[in-house]
């Protein structure tokens, strides 16, 4: 295993070779200009979101009011182009037609999905009666239902555990439009192969199961199953993105579908604090953050109470202890080395209150079992992120960012150009040294989906996660 650089951050921080490297190795030059682009400083005392004043709109005088009322503005609204109806889920099929769909089910393990899933024996008895209304109806059908499965996933939701991914294909690439296009050309096999993921995974893992013997028939599953999760996400993951899996404890940022920096990954415990499945997006870059003390820690283990009555065992430990009018009090640990969200985090909204973030507990990354937090994802060399982060985004020049992580208060960098960010489970998949391999099921989250693939096809599944939102009060301290 090749040795990763370990890059530390004692005291004042200079802007390091790691950084300036993944940077330069990055399509997004800087433009060298010097202007602000979203810094927001301050906050330290509350660690709420800061705000940007902005100015206040100018009043028209009474002259300008009465040349607009002569002369109105000749400014072109905004066109609102409505989206056309998707094309009918029924259409007209030729026999030759239905019998290159006939073809497409029989060859449809190679995507490890199952031939009798389709209704081909139906199928092939419409065909083999001529062009009708019913081969119309069942080629409709089964074309229909492998789009489905391509596209979405063949697992129903309530074998997808913690899972909290739109998939945005179902809105892009619809099924009566995908139907229309193959009756069109003619290429039933070639529309439905447009549909398969992009990532490098999908097709890694697709070459796996075709040299694997059918009597394996565990590692064929467990194949098929971590496939079909590369279908529950998006098609495409986008030009630039940080994707994580979990089982893996590790942290890519990935340019192009291609890895530019990996980082060790301490994530949430099994049980209720394990780390949910995610697709969001990261807004900001947060620098010597606050950190806002729960309730369950504040209340329920008395540590308000201790703040107030030591406040020079609070100055020390950073904490800042304010008691309101009905007596509840609101503990905020202030930027510093011991702040248990370290030295930065990455804005990234999302119902969950699950984010990236750094720790001032970083031995634990020596660890090779690393499922310990409370859900947030914890990373090393967590600085190094941000600061690349933070340039790449266009919300600092290399010298800005060096200098706000060295100032030691609250800094929010606000980014231009925002990061998807993926929260994954895969437990077969590309490892950081390029190398398939399998990963430890920490969650016991394969037994549902693989149980899936041994029953008939769910119809009618929706395509919205069921499962119960956990938002966690995040304990940060040491594990």
């Amino acid at each position: 295993m090749k040795a990763k650089r370990m890059v530390r951050f004692p005291g004042k921080l200079a802007c390091t070779s790691a950084v300036a490297a993944l940077v330069a190795t990055t399509a997004f030059a800087q433009d060298g200009a010097g202007v602000r682009r979203g810094m927001i400083p301050g906050g330290e005392q509350t660690g709420g979101p800061a705000v940007v004043q902005m100015p206040a709109p100018a009043q028209p005088s009474k002259a300008s009011d009465a040349f607009n009322k002569a002369f109105p503005p000749s400014v072109a609204q905004p066109v609102v182009q409505a989206i056309p109806a998707e094309a009918p889920l029924v259409q007209a099929w030729t026999v030759g037609q239905a019998a290159r769909l006939v073809a497409a089910i029989e060859g449809i393990g190679a995507e490890g999905l199952d031939p009798r899933d389709y209704d081909l024996g139906p199928l092939k008895v419409a065909m083999a009666s001529g062009p009708s209304a019913e081969l119309n109806q069942m080629a409709s059908q089964s074309f229909a239902w492998l789009v489905e499965d391509l596209r979405d996933g063949r697992t129903p939701m309530d074998a997808r555990q913690q899972w909290f991914v739109v998939d945005p294909d179902r809105e892009t690439l619809r099924t009566g439009d995908l139907l229309a296009e193959a009756l069109r050309s003619g290429d039933i096999a070639g529309t439905l192969a447009k549909l398969a993921p992009t990532h490098p995974d999908y097709a890694r893992l697709k070459a796996e199961l075709a040299a694997t013997p059918a009597n394996n028939v565990a590692k064929r599953k467990l194949i098929r199953a971590n496939m079909d999760r590369w279908r529950w996400l998006a098609r495409d993951l986008g030009s630039q993105y940080l994707i994580t899996n979990v089982p893996e404890f590790q942290l890519r940022l990935t340019v192009r579908n291609r890895i530019i920096s990996t980082y060790r990954t301490i994530v949430g415990k099994p049980g209720r604090t394990a780390t949910p499945q995610l697709a969001e997006t990261v807004e900001g870059v947060v620098f010597n953050p606050t950190w806002t003390v729960p309730q369950s820690i504040v209340k329920g283990e008395g540590l308000g109470a201790k703040v107030l009555a030591n406040p020079a065992w609070a100055k020390a430990n950073g904490y800042v202890g304010t008691k309101s009018a009905n007596g509840t009090i609101t503990v905020v640990q202030q930027p510093g080395k011991g702040n248990s969200l370290g030295l930065m985090k990455l804005e990234m909204p999302n119902e969950h209150a699950i984010f990236f973030h750094d720790t001032p507990s970083r031995h634990l990354f020596a660890s090779d079992e690393r499922a310990l937090s409370h859900g947030c994802v914890r990373t090393e060399r967590a600085l190094e992120l941000a600061m690349t982060m933070a340039i790449l985004g266009r919300g600092a020049t290399k010298d800005e960012a060096v200098a706000i992580a060295n100032s030691g208060k609250y800094t929010k960098v606000q980014l231009q150009k925002t990061w998807a960010a993926y929260i994954t489970y895969f437990t077969m998949a590309s490892d950081i040294n390029g190398e398939l391999a399998t990963f430890a099921d920490i969650y016991g989250r394969d037994a549902p989906v693989l149980a899936s693939l041994d029953k008939p096809r769910v119809r009618n599944r929706s395509a919205v996660p069921t499962d119960e939102v956990i938002v966690i009060e995040d304990d940060l301290r040491d594990s």
